[in-house]
């Protein structure tokens, strides 16, 4: 039987913002290599990111508010966003049936066909540059960890 021996507080917040960093050094790696190779084209990476996050919600669409949980930048940045996108005929905005304040954020069908379009495209490199470096058993303890890390409350 092993012994686990205790880590000091300053060990501990070492290795975990050690952790921290490699993970995000390794998104922005991979984010990079990604829009070298155009995943996105010809939308940006957060634009894609709206409607890949819309692509999963319940019918199509969300509010506006949850869209903004779900996306990391500032309520009025997103709802610009949102608006250019509309302007290209690939969301809607819809106020919502239960709340005259509330808007619902849909896909077009415009919208969900660019969505299916690029995410083949960005799959394939995620299999590239992910898949490529990890095997299966590894990716598998990767979705595992990163579960855990966003879904752990204290």
């Amino acid at each position: 039987m092993h012994e686990i021996a205790a880590e000091t507080p300053a060990a501990g917040t070492r290795v975990a913002a050690e952790a921290w960093e490699s993970l995000f050094r390794a998104q922005v790696t991979l984010m990079r290599r990604f829009e070298r190779g155009g995943d996105f084209s010809p939308l940006r990476s957060r634009e894609y990111d709206v409607l890949f996050t819309l692509s999963l919600a319940d019918e199509g669409r969300m509010r506006l508010r949850h869209l903004n949980e779900q996306i990391l930048m500032s309520q009025p940045s997103l709802s610009r966003m949102v608006e250019r996108l509309e302007n290209r005929g690939l969301v809607r905005r819809d106020p919502a049936p239960d709340d005259a304040r509330g808007v619902l954020v849909g896909l077009t069908a415009e919208g969900a066909a660019m969505q299916r379009r690029i995410g083949r495209q960005h799959v394939r490199s995620i299999r590239r540059y992910v898949g490529g470096a990890l095997d299966e058993e590894e990716l598998r303890t990767l979705v595992a960890l990163t579960t855990r890390l966003r879904t752990y409350e204290p």
